[in-house]
Formats: C-alpha cells, structure tokens, sequence
C-alpha cells in the first residue's frame, strides 16, 4: 500500500533538508555528487572513489562514473564490482530504454571482466550476479526484458537485506522505469516512493533520492508531491549536469516556468558540445509557454538550430535524437507556424519515434495550411512507423503516434468537407492520447491532443464543447499558453465573460511583457474593455 505518511516530513527532517547539502568529494576529481556509502569488501582507496563513482551514476553522469569506476578498480584489482559499476555505465539511462547494439557488448564484457575478477563478498557477488543478468543474451533479448531481469535481481537482494538502502534505492528506480505506460494509477511508481520516501528523510544528501522521487512522481496527479526534491536536487550535487536539468521534470509538469528554465540554463551550461538537447528542449518547451519565441530560438542556436536560416529545420539531418528533432516541431507547432511545420525536412537515419516526430508536425502543419494531398501522404508515412514500433512490441510509442496520426487526420476530414468524422476522430485522438503518460525524455505533447480537439470544436461552433477540452488539458498540463488562450476564447465565444476574464487574466500573467504573440495583445486588449 502507498502509505501517504511517508509524505509529510518531520519537522526535525525539514530542518535538516535546508542544511547545506554535504558532498562525497572524489579525491582526484573533486566532483560535488552528494553523499552515497556504496559498502564494499575493495580496500580503502577503492571504496572511497567507489562511493563517489556510484554516486554520478545515481545523477546519471554516466562517462564521468566510467572513469571514476575505472580508476577504483586500478586502485583496488581485485574489486570486482568496480567492474559492475562500468557496465551499468554502458546500459545508460533506462528512462531512455537503454543502449544500442555497442552499448550492450561494451556491457557485457565489463560484466563479464566483473565476474572474472570476482566479489569479494556476498554483497558484490549479487551485483555482480545482477549486472550479468542485464546484458545476457543481449544479442537475442531486447533491452525491456533484460530490464526486468535486472530489476528482479535488485528485489531478490532487496528482499534478503531491506536494510541496504543502495539496493532499495536501485530497486524503486528500476520498479519506476520498467512501470507500464499504460497503468493510470502509476502503482509502481507509488510502491517506488514508499521505498523513497522514508529514506529521502534520513539521506537527505543523497542524490538518488532525490533523482528518482522526482522520476516516481512525474505524472500529472503526483508532481506536487516531488516539489521539495526538485528544489533541493541541483544543490545536492552541483557538478553534475543531469541533476541540474532533472528538476525541471517537475516544474515543467506544475507549470513553472521560471524555475524550469533556471534550472536547465545551469546544466545546459555544465553540459559538452553535443549533449544539451535534451536540457534544451525543456528549457525551449518553458520559453514557448511565457511567449519569449526569440529566447528559445538563442536556446535552440546554442545546439545549432535556427528556424530563422533559408532551411527552416536548421541542421535536422545531421544532429540527431529525439529532443533535437522535437525542438524544431515545437517551435513551429506552439506557434501556430503551420507553413514553418508542413516545411520541415525530415531527420535522417533516426528511429521510428523520432521520424514521427517531424511526421506529425509535417502532417499537421500542411492539413491546417490546406494542402490536404501533402497532409495525406505524411499520415501515410505515419502509419506505416506505427506498424514497425508495433511489430518491434515497444508498448510506449506507437500508441502516442498513433494519435498524432489521428489528430493530423481530423483536420484532413475538416478540409474534406467530413466535418462529423473530423470531430469523432479528434475525440478519438485525445482518448488514445490520454491512454499514455508523457515520456520522460520530453517536456510536454507536441501539442496534445484534447488542445487540438479543443481547436476543431470551436473551429465547428462548439465553443462550450470546446472549453471543456481547453481545460481537461490544463488539469494534465497547467500554464499552457495555447490551452490558455484557447480556453479564454472558448469562454468568451460560450458567453461566458467571468471565465473568459479568469483565463484571459492567467494568459496575461504568464506572458512575459517583451512577447510579441498577438494573442498576448488580444487578451490585454479584452481585459482593457
């Protein structure tokens, strides 16, 4: 059972939470990455940078924790588990699904340099044990099931000896990241934070702690739940890049725009050439929701973006990943730029899910621009990744892109003339849509679904109908600037002035004062009348 007391902290432990946060100080590099004790049976040299090195991998800074792994089984050639370390390093970010086929061999064989070198303990010998049942088969087992695998051998060690707080930490991040997409009332992630919760009040310091509350609780219905963690996780360790983006999961869901982009600034700045993305198209998501377009166009030069150049996709085909791709549609989508997204060149060499990306945009940005033939052809496009993800079982992706196919076609129907197709496939979008959380490697919808359900209602005359589903998408995604603004115009069209005032109201609060939006000038302009 989810226990809600393991929420309300002690008064005694929220005095120790504004205490400066204490650092594991690694004596070669002197990174600030919180306090971890990983107990080992390696000497004492080896089990001080061990400590260190587990703790940028709770962080996931996953090549630094490589190195300082390495460097503790230099240290100590007999530390087996130094070698486990690094090829947990190799699998990488599970929240991503793990890595390709190099990953997994460089995997495989530190985990096989582990078992050969041995644990000098019990203790070792599981996670040396766990990290062999990670990479085994990977040529024939695809990453999710060896995750489970993975998460098995951490709940056998937990449930041997609960008092181990590394292992319960491994185990609740490992529960939440191989959750079910599909299971609404995030019952995983619930029994993740009873783990977390009790712990995060006696290692205050930790940064696993604070890193995985935020990833249980990154959900619509439980954001406000990791506020506290989010707040304090970038103090926690300063050094490392992830733990300064990673908060902005939570402001992002609680639609905090300030803070999301503070918090991102910090690691896009710690960040090398070529990783900031990711910090990236969070801190652009935040920027487009305030209305500062030219502010996320600077963000998105800084990964070598431009939307301003003759090509309007930057250099889409030749920087690659989901985040990179997804900036150019949402900076063009958020934007109402129809003939910017129907323009986009499409990535190259990238997967299903990130091609869709620019798909959907193309799809959408061509149907809302006229130009159904050309919108037809990339639904076409569309269903066609569908059916790959869906034979390559990946139970996420081909239910979010499936609605953005349907969502694109609604406007297809519109343009044709089928205008009760067009409203049944849009509801039809928002309630697959709505099957599915957001996946942690994006801020936010493209645009979501019920938005653009909310979009086509009133494009028919449904004002009422469609403030319904302007606000259906704020409860899932607050501070929306296109939610917003659609809500007030919904209410205002339904003749409903006190809530078109409320919304209009909200809209001005948000838009920062420089923005040049001109749906920031009419909700100004009604709130003058």
């Amino acid at each position: 059972m989810f226990d809600k007391r393991h929420l309300a902290l002690p008064a005694l432990a929220l005095l120790a939470l504004l205490a400066p946060a204490a650092v594991a100080q690694d004596h070669q590099h002197d990174h600030a990455v919180g306090t971890v004790e990983f107990p080992t049976a390696c000497n004492a040299a080896a089990q001080r940078t061990i400590n260190t090195a587990v703790a940028m991998l709770h962080s996931f800074w996953f090549v630094e924790a490589r190195r300082t792994f390495a460097a503790a089984a230099e240290a100590d050639p007999t530390c087996g588990v130094a070698h486990w370390g690094v090829a947990i390093t190799h699998f990488g970010n599970p929240f991503a699904g793990g890595p390709g086929p190099d990953g997994n061999r460089a995997g495989a064989a530190a985990a096989a340099r582990a078992a050969a070198v041995g644990g000098k303990g019990p203790r070792d010998q599981g996670y040396i044990a766990a990290a062999q049942r990670l990479f085994a088969n990977h040529e024939q087992l695809d990453n999710r099931a060896r995750m489970r695998a993975y998460q098995a051998a951490l709940a056998e060690m937990y449930a041997n000896d609960p008092a181990d707080s590394e292992t319960a930490i491994f185990h609740a991040l490992w529960m939440t990241a191989n959750a079910s997409p599909l299971d609404s009332t995030f019952a995983e992630q619930r029994k993740a934070a009873d783990i977390l919760n009790p712990l995060y009040v006696q290692l205050p310091d930790h940064p696993g702690l604070a890193h995985y509350i935020i990833h249980a609780f990154d959900s619509p219905p439980l954001a406000h739940l990791a506020l506290d963690a989010a707040r304090r996780y970038a103090a926690i360790a300063p050094d490392a890049p992830h733990a300064l983006h990673m908060p902005s999961h939570t402001f992002t869901r609680l639609g905090h725009w300030d803070e999301s982009i503070q918090t991102n600034r910090r690691s896009m700045d710690l960040e090398p050439p070529g990783s900031k993305a990711h910090a990236a198209d969070y801190m652009v998501y935040a920027y487009l929701q305030q209305g500062r377009d030219e502010a996320a166009r600077a963000v998105m030069g800084e990964v070598g973006l431009d939307p301003a150049t003759e090509d309007p996709s930057g250099v889409v085909g030749r920087i690659a990943g989901y985040n990179s791709v997804a900036l150019q549609a949402r900076y063009a989508l958020e934007r109402n730029d129809w003939a910017l997204a129907a323009a986009l060149p499409l990535p190259v060499g990238q997967p299903p899910s990130v091609e869709a990306v620019t798909r959907f945009a193309r799809a959408l940005g061509a149907a809302r621009s006229g130009n159904a033939a050309a919108s037809r052809a990339e639904l076409d496009a569309l269903r066609a990744l569908v059916a790959r993800m869906t034979e390559a079982r990946d139970p996420y992706w081909p239910i979010v892109v499936d609605a953005q196919r349907l969502a694109a076609e609604a406007w297809v129907l519109h343009l044709e003339g089928k205008h009760d197709d067009a409203l049944r496939t849009a509801a039809e979008a928002a309630a697959k849509e709505d099957l599915v959380e957001k996946h942690p490697v994006t801020p936010g919808p493209l645009i979501p679904s019920r938005e653009l359900l909310g979009d086509i209602l009133m494009l028919h005359g449904k004002p009422a109908d469609a403030l319904v589903a302007y606000e259906q998408t704020l409860v899932k995604e607050p501070n929306r600037f296109r939610a917003l603004h659609g809500a007030a115009s919904a209410a205002q069209a339904a003749g409903r002035a006190e809530v078109a005032l409320r919304y209009y109201r909200e809209l001005v609060e948000l838009g920062a004062s420089e923005s040049t939006r001109a749906e920031l000038a009419a909700a100004r302009a009604y709130l003058r009348r």
